[in-house]
């Protein structure tokens, strides 16, 4: 194997899905803890009352909410990231359990209602301030890197109401102020930072389910995204000058596409969808400058951005200095009428037959993460880190308490074969961190059930459990890939 000396390897995680602690110590609300739990054929629902104080529970919408609503828990729903997996108390305890399988870095993010409860104050919560910090304190105890995801899907709910969140200009200044925060008071302890996390899903998710997002949602994806790209940009040149040792990265949800045919056509769309779901983003946050297709991607919707002058001038001074993604599968698209078609957790669109598909839709595609991997350092020529990819699948616990899951094993032991071959054939990959190193909520369902981590934690889809942590087969095994840095996948 080719992995270099000092490979990053360890896991992944975020704050909403696993922190729990969702009202304690000053933390305020956010976006996901007003959203249920759901499964693979039921989607995920927001609750809030309308301004005549009905009470409501729908799939989030691009739209947001009705005029004069607002966000609410309500008493007859479950809402899974309430309560996570409690790493707000268990944080010691799972921080050992990498140290023990060898981790080299582990992937957390910052819940920015801990720090900022509303999102707008001037001064942090300083419980959130010190709660990380011991984190990290724990972390850096066990030679393990924090590679820390500054937001990740969780905007401050006040955010979200009062000032119609990021369609908002003002939301890049709060954003700024949570980053600058974050580098002054974690100076020394990290290094490594992500901007916004699966920064091309406000567009990817509007063109995933067919053809229902409207103009206008389009309009507000592209300005969001233009706005958050501004903070970004700006994050990364307040990152530089706090610390100049700082690493400032984007992140994109990976997908490799394919075209079902070799109808030219169907190539065409191929890379017009590279262009738009995947290449967009990178485009901008990597080179510093909107790409020459994106005049086609707004004209294609109407859409007409408010861009600033001195927006371009920090999109330019802020370009990220490496380049990181999430992996789980690859997908097909065509201009033909296919029956044969995949569906559930976020995937769409035509089986591929020459893959095998999880219990949630997803395809297993090894092969497409080298071919991501390859193309992405050949357009950037940043160093990569692959900072999610897993398998979500049910676990059996044994009458001894015991998990096998050789399933889990074989999916990451194609996938770094994979990243292999493309360190072999160039690519400086520097990093890998599995998600859902520890089972955590699913973002996309809520579910517990559908479960990624080497260890195993007691929490069931209807809340109950009593969070003790396991290890699983799975977590000896990767334990010895780190310990020989990839060469031991038996």
């Amino acid at each position: 194997m080719s992995f270099p000396k000092g490979f990053l390897w360890g896991g992944a995680t975020a704050a909403n899905q696993c922190e729990g602690a969702w009202n304690v110590d000053g933390r305020g609300p956010a976006l996901t803890d007003v959203k249920t739990g759901g499964s693979v054929n039921a989607p995920r629902l927001v609750t809030y009352i309308d301004k005549d104080g009905n009470p409501h529970a729908e799939p989030e919408s691009p739209r947001g909410i009705p005029e004069g609503a607002h966000y609410a828990v309500l008493d007859d729903y479950l809402y899974p990231n309430h309560d996570g997996i409690d790493f707000y108390h268990h944080y010691k305890e799972d921080i050992a359990l990498m140290g023990e399988m060898g981790f080299k870095t582990f992937r957390m993010s910052i819940s920015w209602s801990r720090l900022f409860p509303n999102g707008d104050e001037e001064v942090p919560n300083q419980k959130g301030i010190e709660f990380y910090r011991n984190v990290f304190t724990e972390l850096r105890k066990y030679n393990i890197e924090p590679l820390v995801t500054i937001w990740h899907f969780d905007t401050p709910l006040y955010l979200e109401e009062h000032y119609g969140g990021w369609k908002n200009r003002k939301l890049i200044g709060f954003y700024t102020r949570f980053a600058k925060t974050c580098f002054e008071e974690f100076k020394g302890l990290v290094k490594y930072w992500l901007t916004f996390n699966e920064i091309n899903n406000t567009v990817m998710f509007l063109e995933m389910f067919g053809n229902t997002a409207s103009d206008e949602d389009y309009q507000n994806a592209y300005q969001i995204l233009h706005h958050q790209f501004v903070a970004s940009a700006k994050a990364v040149q307040i990152g530089h000058e706090i610390d100049p040792e700082n690493k400032i990265g984007c992140m994109i949800c990976g997908i490799t596409f394919y075209p079902m045919t070799c109808d030219p056509s169907d190539i065409l769309l191929n890379r017009h969808t590279w262009e738009q779901g995947i290449f967009y983003c990178g485009d901008v946050q990597c080179k510093g400058k909107y790409p020459t297709y994106a005049k086609r991607l707004w004209k294609e919707h109407n859409v007409e951005l408010e861009i600033l002058p001195e927006d371009l001038e920090d999109l330019k001074k802020g370009t990220v200095d490496m380049y990181s993604f999430s992996y789980y599968m690859s997908t097909v698209v065509t201009t033909h009428t296919v029956t044969d078609k995949v569906g559930g957790n976020f995937s769409a669109g035509a089986r591929n037959e020459y893959l095998q598909y999880s219990d949630w839709g997803w395809a297993t595609d090894p092969t497409g993460l080298q071919y991501y991997l390859e193309m992405m350092y050949d357009r950037y020529e940043l160093p990569l880190l692959i900072v999610e990819n897993g398998l979500g699948a049910f676990d059996t616990v044994e009458e001894d308490g015991s998990i096998h899951d050789p399933f889990r094993i074989d999916y990451y032991r194609q996938h770094i074969q994979a990243m292999d071959k493309a360190i072999q054939n160039g690519v400086d990959l520097i990093a890998y961190t599995t998600w859902g190193c520890i089972d955590l909520v699913s973002a996309g369902t809520g579910e517990m059930r559908k479960r990624y981590g080497f260890i195993y934690v007691d929490k069931q889809d209807d809340g109950t459990g009593d969070y003790s942590r396991s290890r699983k087969d799975s977590f000896y095994w990767y334990k010895k890939v780190i310990a020989s840095n990839g060469e031991n996948l038996d």
